[in-house]
């Protein structure tokens, strides 16, 4: 490997077939709350990726991808776990040639040295200090305890021995390396432990207890339920919202609605603010301080206004019920008054309020609300100003 007057080392590349488990780690960015921004495949190793770590600071790695898993070998413990640092095809003359690790020496760029535990939902994280160079064609053992403890905890440490073999002389003065295994959306958080025990040069020793600190210290976005049944993080979930127009119009609504309860909780003559529990209109039931009880639709306006950029709304049901095209249009008493976001032609998630007494009638239906209504200064900022008509 060859090495730059400013310190860099020019890393060695290998052929690899290593495509599920750098397709994992991507995931893992992805599930910690990053966003994968470029990265170089799993056909050849190191892995370079480049992401946004979901608080706008990019990061760059460059990551030595293993895989580890567990299968019952004879004369090996049945409750052992193991890894293999493996490219290629093992020989005597590939073992004695340099394989030594890229460093960046400004710590642009952090190097990590990984095994993606697909079995176990885990990726396993050695000491890039300590395998520098690669010690290519050992396997490293990994007790089933160590394994299943990091799956309860999301993150768990240890120290492992280890021992000189017939080819190689013990890594570490002590004899003793630590080991770390974590949780897909623990990705981001071990990246900035692995930056500081690189930047600080810390031995094993001196890793443990890094190490363990950082077990408490999760990265600033939380995992949603949904990332976790999903198998997803929140960028993929919003990308997919994004590219489908009916799931993207429902979010809206259900941001708009979000918003109006907000609102309508923080208004001073408001006592309380309840979602309607019907499959229907209304969207809340806002009980006044007065003790009246107000009916409130939540509609989102048109992003295109009228000529004199006035906005526009649609008032009516998403489907008619079958053999009813009036079922779309409601009756004018179906509730006291809409909200209607202003979000599409302002950009800002403010409300329009107006009784649905005042609204537009259908020309030939006049029971029945009209469904496009125009947004103008007759409608009001404050629902206050419709609770006292």
């Amino acid at each position: 490997m060859a090495s730059h007057p400013s310190g860099r080392s020019y890393f060695r590349v290998y052929r690899s077939r290593r495509d599920d488990e750098v397709d994992f780690l991507i995931r893992a960015i992805e599930r910690s709350g990053g966003r994968c921004l470029a990265h170089s495949g799993g056909s050849f190793a190191p892995l370079h990726v480049v992401f946004d770590d979901g608080d706008g600071r990019l990061t760059g790695a460059l990551v030595y991808v293993f895989s580890a898993g567990h299968s019952v070998i004879r004369n090996r413990p049945a409750d052992e776990h193991r890894l293999q640092i493996k490219y290629g095809d093992i020989t005597e003359a590939f073992r004695q040639e340099a394989h030594g690790l890229g460093f960046d020496p400004v710590g642009l760029e952090v190097t990590m040295v990984l095994a993606v535990h697909a079995q176990a939902n885990l990726v396993i994280a050695l000491d890039p200090l300590l395998y520098d160079p690669l010690p290519m064609g050992i396997q490293v053992g990994l007790k089933a305890a160590e394994v299943e403890r990091a799956q309860t905890t999301g993150w768990h440490v240890w120290e492992r021995l280890n021992r000189p073999g017939r080819r190689r002389d013990t890594r570490a003065h002590a004899g003793l390396e630590t080991i770390v295994a974590f949780a897909p959306d623990r990705f981001i958080d071990f990246v900035a432990f692995e930056r500081q025990a690189q930047t600080m040069g810390l031995d094993p020793a001196l890793r443990f207890k890094a190490a363990e600190a950082a077990a408490d210290r999760r990265a600033t976005v939380h995992v949603h339920d949904l990332e976790q049944a999903y198998s997803l993080g929140a960028r993929e979930i919003l990308e997919i919202v994004s590219q489908r127009s009916r799931l993207a119009t429902a979010l809206r609504g259900g941001v708009a609605e979000h918003h109006l309860h907000r609102q309508l909780s923080a208004m001073e003559f408001v006592a309380a603010v309840r979602p309607g529990t019907q499959d229907g209109p209304p969207d809340f039931l806002v009980e006044l301080s007065d003790g009246r009880e107000l009916s409130v639709e939540c509609k989102n306006a048109s992003p295109r206004t009228y000529a004199d950029g006035a906005a526009k709304v649609e008032i009516q049901k998403t489907r008619a019920s079958k053999g009813d095209p009036l079922s779309r249009l409601y009756p004018v008493d179906a509730f006291d008054a809409v909200a209607v976001c202003m979000y599409g032609p302002r950009g800002v998630w403010d409300f329009r309020f107006r009784l649905a007494a005042d609204l537009a009638r259908h020309p030939e239906h006049p029971e029945r609300i009209a469904p496009l209504q125009r947004v103008d200064d007759s409608w009001s900022a404050e629902l206050l100003d419709v609770a006292s008509q």
